[in-house]
């Protein structure tokens, strides 16, 4: 292909691959487009123009299908045979302009040159639309390498599914998404996209090659909104943090993969394995009370977490914090961060056996937290409980399936009206409490309070002693005697109290020799 194709129309998917999906942070749940222009397509050898005054160009290795025959309604399983070929695109996009653009992409990606394709044109009929490959170098450097597996959603569903909405004509192009690796480009660069087979007969397209050129002519202020940029949109379009000179941030940056991100969340964050069954069994047999107690014969005095109570009558909750924050709602976050595999989701989705999570909702009851599906994903992982100071919404089916969840009650709404989903397991402060992933979280019908696990052996143990101590002491009290000089015990009651435990003791010595 020496000339670029005409297509009628140009239909982009917005994410499709699972490393470029996680890389921002979301993985969506169907997919959704975007149009170019036809004035945008160039072929291979071509330049294309960073605009004056702009600095965030990158580019975007992908498959583009060409179709071959009108398709309207079709099913996924036929869905392939209306493609005649495919080849290689370089979907180029200005990040200075796309937050005004609103993910209609129009000026960001619509400017002349922005869709190169080519140069060879791969006939469809010959090769597994799930074993292609697409890969970008820039100045020699490899950059991007990602196969169709890892697609989110396959090439033929892509066909089938906008079929259902307008009709496929014969030349309109297909752009399949972009893979991880995308990065901002300069005047000077040169961006090579290749796409081939990775089984059966080898089909590449060849290198489709651009060069990156300095455009001299601004924009008018009088006729539109001008190109703006922020930290977001550089880390987006560099694709982290880092590659964009950026300090490192207090949240972890929205550049990491899912593994990468879960494998940086584990190492900051104790195992369940460190609370010990014998340890748990103390902790089950020790009441809120009595733990609140001793922690504040040690100075801390602020462990408890105010106004939650328990969906089940008498549950006792007992596991290490994994921990789940949400912010504010606001309508721009929300979009970035409250749909896909959001933080609330990743949350349920990786709890460990024993764990308790804790989520912070800034005490705002007027909307859920969790609901039904999540508290049943819990459940199976073996998740201990729920602490929320927020709302829970299928109250009474989260209660049914015997999950215990500290709350501050039912309430029907989503998410969406008061809380984005922001991170997991960082500090947080949940009903007034300070809350660190690996903390002991110990609920009862008192409440529940949070044990700083270094702490947490020793609070038991003291708690139960006390605990013997005030079933004895209740045990006078029920004989008759007067509780001035029992409870607190004085030096009288104390030597008692300690004779008659130590002849228990003693007994209990004999009666386990035997």
């Amino acid at each position: 292909m020496t000339e670029p194709m005409r297509p009628g129309k140009i239909v982009a998917i917005h994410l499709n691959y699972i490393s470029r999906a996680d890389q921002r942070g979301r993985r969506p749940d169907a997919p959704s487009y975007f149009f170019k222009p036809a004035s945008s397509v160039a072929a291979t050898d071509g330049v294309v123009e960073r605009p004056a005054g702009t600095e965030l160009l990158a580019f975007e290795g992908e498959i583009a299908l060409v179709i071959g025959t009108a398709a309207r309604h079709v099913g996924v399983d036929e869905a392939w045979s209306y493609v005649a070929s495919v080849t290689a695109s370089n979907d180029l996009g200005l990040y200075d302009l796309r937050a005004n653009d609103k993910g209609s992409n129009v000026r960001s990606k619509g400017r002349d040159g922005y869709t190169p394709l080519g140069p060879k044109l791969i006939d469809a009929s010959i090769v597994d639309p799930a074993a292609l490959r697409v890969r970008a170098w820039v100045n020699g450097e490899l950059r991007q390498d990602d196969t169709t597996e890892g697609l989110l959603f396959p090439l033929p569903q892509l066909v089938a599914d906008l079929s259902q909405h307008l009709t496929l004509e014969p030349g309109d192009v297909i752009l399949t998404g972009t893979p991880a690796g995308s990065s901002v480009i300069v005047p000077g660069d040169v961006v090579e996209i290749e796409v081939d087979t990775v089984a059966g007969p080898h089909a590449t397209s060849g290198r489709l090659r651009t060069t990156v050129v300095q455009g001299d002519v601004p924009f008018d202020p009088a006729l539109g909104s001008l190109p703006a940029v922020d930290d977001v949109q550089r880390e987006e379009a560099w694709g982290s943090r880092e590659a964009a000179g950026l300090p490192r941030s207090a949240e972890p940056s929205r550049s990491l993969s899912a593994d990468a991100r879960s494998a940086t969340e584990a190492k900051r964050r104790p195992d369940t394995s460190a609370l010990s069954p014998e340890l748990r069994a103390k902790l089950e047999a020790a009441p809120t009370a009595g733990l609140s107690s001793q922690l504040r014969k040690r100075g801390l005095h602020s462990c408890f977490i105010d106004g939650v109570s328990a969906n089940l009558p008498g549950a006792k909750i007992v596991g290490t914090a994994k921990t789940l924050r949400f912010v504010p709602a606001r309508e721009d976050l929300f979009k970035t961060h409250g749909g896909g595999y959001n933080a609330q989701k990743r949350a349920f989705d990786a709890v460990r056996e024993g764990e308790v999570i804790v989520i912070e909702a800034r005490g705002e009851a007027g909307t859920g937290t969790l609901g039904d599906i999540l508290a049943l994903r819990a459940k199976t992982r073996g998740a201990a409980g729920v602490v929320t100071d927020g709302g829970v919404r299928d109250f009474d089916a989260v209660a049914e399936m015997g999950l215990p969840v500290f709350s501050r009650g039912a309430h029907p709404s989503v998410l969406g009206r008061r809380h984005v989903p922001w991170d997991v397991d960082v500090t947080i402060a949940c009903g007034g409490a300070t809350v660190q992933p690996g903390d002991v979280i110990v609920g009862d019908g008192d409440g529940v309070i949070v044990i700083p696990a270094a702490l947490a052996e020793e609070v038991a143990d003291e708690a139960l002693a006390q605990e013997e101590e005030d079933a004895w002491i209740a045990q006078q009290v029920a004989a008759g005697h007067p509780v001035d000089g029992l409870f607190p015990m004085n030096t009288a009651w104390r030597q008692r109290y300690e004779s008659e435990r130590a002849a228990r003791a003693a007994l209990s010595d004999r009666s386990e020799s035997k």
